[in-house]
């Protein structure tokens, strides 16, 4: 028996296995000597790229260990190949910018410019703004004053307020809420000098103190220093006395377990920097502290006051033809800053990182002045600037040339249709070439005939001489504050940026319409105020810039079209000139219900 057969033999023979199939000739192999397959040679007959490859193949089976270096073989061959083959037939992968990522909007103005010149829709468009109807009704101002004396005070809370003039005024109204919160004694607040906004002026160069602290008295006590007495204990040195470092929008109670111990103990204490240091979501009684203080107590010194309803009151002279109504526009576009508003903060137009078409020369401008507001902040390592993103997003400012073509949306031949969603005066560097357009084209569009006033709120415009002349033209009756009063009559608030912008504040709260296209503190009292001065309603103008981005980038879209995106977008605008305030939504914002109350129908009736 053989060695490996385990199984006992039966007597009878097994029959052998069937034959393996053969295999083709052309791979058919036998044994060698050396016990290796061998392949069958190629046929006698061949050239002699036949013969090369069956002796690449021959040695390839030979020796399997060479398939290791076979990713080395291809990419050198494909090297090999590329070389020889000319680049100019290999195919380029261009990158296609997101839609809205790039500023297009020269291009699409040329496109509908003819459109435009065709649509001969006119009416007299300031006479029929917010004619509407609005089913909410109207609100009115009810502020409770308190009747009652005040008892004895916990200490002094002395405050520094920052930034420019709103946001300074934020730090009063905030301060007065805490101490009235504390029962403390609140000290007149003092105004920090701003390295970019660079004024000197005390509370009572841009406020009426005396006015401030009456209205006040039964909810608040203000006084103008704190009582030698307390401050022999150190050493009449203000940075002596105790300063907390209070978190931004912390809640009131976090004032009353923190903040509160230590007043009592130290009889006075120091909060700087005090801007955006209490929450807007507080209760009733913070809140109707914060609105006396804002809509009652302050108001602007007799200069700036008796100037600005001069100014207001020769606009309305003007627009006599008009019922006396004229708009106001927003322009942050000052010589030392660039500004444009971002957010709650003071963001500057250099600061939004947007690319036009300004050229080299506009970057060397906004780097520069990047570099001497905010020194080193977008030069760190890692600091990334991604223009496309920012316009998508909105944060881009509107040029002159989208807000031109904004106005054009104004009036149609629909009667129930009767706001205008208009023009702004923009922010950029580049913008004579803007306007060759012509006055008809423009005030066609805006739906406001070349009588219209328009009142600019600005400071030193960038390089006024080359921007404004365009304006002037088209516009006879855009004016300045420069332009409505005398040298002599703005003397005393030249050098003083937060007295400048109190006049433009006054001008702007007494217009029919206020348009702007950014954030930031100035247009956001504004609207609040306006609200506050008009039954609820902000007459504010705010066009989705987001929505734009998209549609200024878009190369097939119609006059048509496009008016009717933007009569959509200036409804939106409309509509959205009553609202509620949120929890985490600013008062100054949105006084109402905290600071208004709803008229009951029978009012409405009457009215």
């Amino acid at each position: 028996m053989h060695a490996y057969n385990r199984l006992p033999s039966s007597g009878h023979t097994t029959p052998s296995p069937p034959a393996s199939p053969l295999r083709s000739p052309r791979y058919r192999h036998g044994r060698s000597k050396g016990g290796r397959f061998t392949p069958v040679g190629p046929p006698g007959r061949g050239n002699l790229p036949h013969r090369l490859a069956w002796l690449l193949l021959s040695v390839l089976l030979r020796r399997q260990g060479i398939f290791l270096f076979a990713p080395l073989i291809y990419i050198s061959g494909m090297l090999l190949y590329m070389g020889t083959v000319s680049f100019d037939v290999v195919p380029v992968i261009k990158h296609r910018p997101a839609p809205g990522s790039l500023y297009r909007s020269p291009q699409l103005y040329a496109k509908l410019k003819a459109e435009m010149d065709a649509d001969n829709s006119s009416a007299d468009a300031i006479s029929t703004i917010w004619k509407t109807s609005h089913k909410g009704g109207d609100w009115k101002p009810c502020i409770k004053k308190s009747s009652e004396g005040l008892p004895e005070s916990n200490g002094y809370v002395c405050v520094e307020a920052n930034g420019g003039l709103n946001q300074q005024r934020i730090s009063i109204c905030n301060a007065v809420a805490v101490a009235g919160y504390l029962n403390a004694t609140l000290v007149i607040p003092s105004f920090h000098y701003h390295s970019i906004w660079r004024d000197p002026s005390k509370f009572r160069d841009i406020y009426d103190e005396e006015y401030f602290v009456s209205t006040l008295q039964n909810d608040v006590r203000v006084v103008n220093k704190i009582p030698e007495y307390i401050m022999e204990r150190f050493g009449h040195n203000m940075s002596n006395v105790y300063n907390f470092r209070i978190k931004a929008w912390s809640p009131i109670q976090y004032y009353k377990d923190e903040v509160l111990p230590k007043l009592l103990e130290e009889k006075v204490i120091r909060i700087s920097p005090f801007a955006n240091r209490l929450s807007f979501d507080a209760p009733p009684a913070v809140q109707r502290l914060r609105c006396l203080a804002n809509y009652e107590a302050l108001r602007f010194s007799s200069p700036i006051s008796n100037l600005g309803d001069i100014l207001v009151a020769r606009m309305k002279e003007r627009s006599v033809k008009h019922g006396g109504k004229y708009i106001s526009v927003h322009l942050r576009f000052e010589e030392l800053q660039v500004h444009i508003m971002l957010s709650h903060e003071q963001d500057m137009v250099a600061f939004s990182c947007c690319v036009f078409d300004g050229g080299e020369k506009e970057k060397e401008d906004m780097k520069e002045a990047r570099e001497r507001g905010w020194k080193g902040k977008f030069t760190r390592p890692g600091r990334v600037i991604r223009p496309g993103a920012i316009r998508i997003n909105g944060k881009c400012p509107l040029t002159p040339l989208e807000l031109l073509m904004l106005s054009s949306l104004a009036v149609t031949a629909i009667d129930d249709m009767p706001e205008v969603l208009f023009w702004k005066l923009g922010q950029l560097i580049s913008l004579f070439h803007f306007f060759q357009g012509g006055v008809g084209l423009m005030l066609r569009g805006m739906g406001f005939d070349k009588n219209t006033h328009i009142y600019l709120a600005s400071g030193k415009i960038y390089n006024a001489e080359r921007t404004m002349a365009p304006l002037l033209e088209m516009f006879p009756n855009l004016l300045t504050k420069e332009m409505l009063a005398s040298d002599e009559e703005l003397a005393p608030f030249k050098n003083y940026s937060s007295r400048m912008a109190a006049i433009d504040y006054t001008v702007c709260l007494h217009s029919e319409v206020f348009v702007t296209t950014q954030g930031g503190n100035f247009p956001h009292f504004l609207m609040g105020h306006r609200r506050f001065l008009f039954g609820g309603h902000s007459k504010t103008i705010r066009p989705d810039k987001r929505k734009l981005a998209i549609l200024f980038d878009n190369p097939n879209i119609g006059w048509k079209s496009f008016k009717r995106q933007m009569l959509s977008m200036r409804s939106h605008s409309d509509s959205k000139g009553y609202e509620l305030k949120r929890p985490n939504d600013s008062t100054y914002t949105f006084p109402c219900p905290d600071c208004m109350c709803r008229t009951n129908k029978s009012d409405d009736s009457k009215s």
